[in-house]
């Protein structure tokens, strides 16, 4: 009886060890469960930074552990991540985003080229010309002297602006800074129409609307642009760039004879509206891949010094400003080259019109190429090929043919900076640091304004062959960047032949 006993309570004790096992097995079952729920729920909400406070909230409804929560939480970061790289890259809505930012370039771009500053006078001095000769010429002292200074300042604005961008930015968004930019634009190409002097209104005008054009669209869709693409993303920036080309071509023919029959102030009131519609269709369009929380950043977080402290990034921005010394140069001079070759006006005209069309192609093969064959590399092929066109063309070029020549090929070339100043920025310091990277690199390219006015006196200092200084300037211009640019794709790779 003793004996049975025993055997009855050890069988007791093993049916509650059974009975517990499978409870244990069974609430970690449910935990596993819990767990899975907790996670799945986590990316529906693509949740990057768990609140704790919600986190408690999904504890207090599950038996899940404290590390069991803290292991998700890891996993799930980690998968959002990779989920945020994946999704929405290299197409669908990317392209949108550059519909808009395609129209932005070809607008601001086009009305500052028709306008006659730094870029625009040597390409098609529309308005400048009009102001000169119509409005301020007999009224105002060296009025052609004033009115280039109305696109000198709208040069160094859109360059420097940058952190200020950035700024605004971070307190209202994207879309309203896009919005506040095309308020401005729009109102301030307006109210030139109206300017009766140069220097208290048609200079106030136009250089305020360029300079809120800069905070608003350019560093704007230059920042949101890249989020969209990875392996498309020169290719996708060439597209954007290549609508300065085309806003360069076709703006001052549609300004032109809006001048002639209504006058230079109806052209402006009328550019204006089309900047609006224009600008408004970016404004419904571009937007950031994901939403960016809103707090206010100071000049210090924006403008960080310490990028400089990587060599490349260094050699980036002089390459970067020599490239831009170069491009100047032709746009400037080859007009005046051609008149005193004895070519007509309308000559001139057509050189100009080939240099945009080509300016137009060549940034879009350089956004293609630079997707194969690495953004450096494609840089200093196009670096390489500008060079060439100044030495080889430009210098034995005494006839219409010849120069047409150049300007075809060296406006294919020259765009290249344009396309590529994103990306390569972008691949030197991040996307982290891209906004800071890029704003120091406009920065530091203020100082390409005045490779004119070096060139000019070098040229007044020598007794060489007219126009000859000018065209050994550009070229060595180009090939010395071109070489800084070697210089920093051995320093990220030594291999020769490595996608850079």
């Amino acid at each position: 009886m003793a004996t049975n006993t025993s055997i009855q309570e050890n069988n007791g004790v093993n049916d509650q060890t059974i009975h517990s096992v499978r409870s244990t097995i069974y609430d970690k079952d449910e935990q596993i469960t819990n767990t899975r729920s907790i996670q799945s729920s986590l990316y529906e909400e693509n949740v990057v930074n768990i609140n704790p406070s919600k986190l408690s909230e999904k504890k207090s409804h599950s038996s899940a552990t404290h590390e069991d929560c803290e292991s998700i939480r890891s996993r799930t970061i980690h998968g959002t991540e990779e989920d945020e790289k994946q999704s929405n890259v290299d197409g669908g809505y990317g392209w949108l985003i550059v519909i808009g930012a395609f129209l932005v370039q070809i607008t601001s771009y086009g009305v500052t080229t028709a306008w006659g500053n730094v870029v625009g006078k040597s390409k098609s001095r529309v308005m400048q010309d009009y102001y000169e000769q119509n409005v301020f010429g007999d009224k105002v002292p060296n009025a052609p002297v004033q009115l280039s200074f109305v696109g000198t300042f709208c040069l160094i604005f859109s360059n420097i602006m940058g952190p200020v961008t950035q700024i605004v930015q971070s307190m209202i968004g994207t879309r309203a800074v896009l919005l506040l930019g095309t308020l401005f634009v729009s109102v301030g190409t307006i109210m030139a129409g109206f300017s009766t002097e140069v220097g208290s209104d048609l200079a106030f005008v136009l250089d305020t609307g360029d300079l809120l054009w800069n905070w608003s669209q350019f560093d704007t869709i230059m920042a949101v642009a890249p989020q969209y693409f990875d392996k498309r993303r020169g290719f996708a920036l060439g597209l954007i760039a290549s609508g300065s080309g085309i806003g360069g071509l076709i703006m001052p023919f549609i300004m032109t004879p809006i001048n002639k029959s209504l006058g230079g102030g109806w052209t402006y009131r009328i550019v204006g509206f089309i900047c609006l519609g224009c600008d408004l269709v970016a404004c419904i369009l571009v937007k950031d891949r994901i939403p960016r929380p809103r707090i206010r950043k100071k000049l210090g977080d924006i403008i960080q010094f310490s990028v400089f402290r990587d060599s490349k990034f260094r050699i980036w921005c002089l390459g970067a400003t020599m490239q831009m010394v170069g491009y100047f140069i032709p746009f400037f001079f080859v007009p005046s080259h051609a008149t005193y070759l004895g070519l007509s006006a309308q000559q001139g005209s057509t050189m100009i019109a080939v240099s945009c069309a080509m300016n137009f192609v060549g940034r879009i093969v350089c956004g293609y190429l630079a997707d194969k064959l690495g953004t450096i590399n494609t840089n200093i092929v196009y670096l390489i090929i500008a060079s060439l066109a100044n030495f080889l063309i430009w210098t034995f070029a005494y006839t219409y043919g010849t120069l047409v020549a150049f300007m075809a090929v060296f406006g294919f070339a020259c765009g290249s900076y344009f396309a590529l100043v994103s990306p390569i920025t972008a691949f030197i310091c991040g996307m982290e640091k891209f906004p800071t990277g890029l704003s120091m690199v406009l920065i530091s390219n203020v100082v390409a304004v005045f490779g004119p006015n070096i060139a000019s006196a070098i040229e007044s200092g020598v007794s060489s062959e007219r126009f000859f200084s000018y065209k050994m300037f550009a070229g060595v211009a180009y090939i010395l960047s071109a070489l800084i640019m070697i210089s920093l794709k051995f320093s990220v790779n030594r291999k020769i032949f490595k996608k850079v």
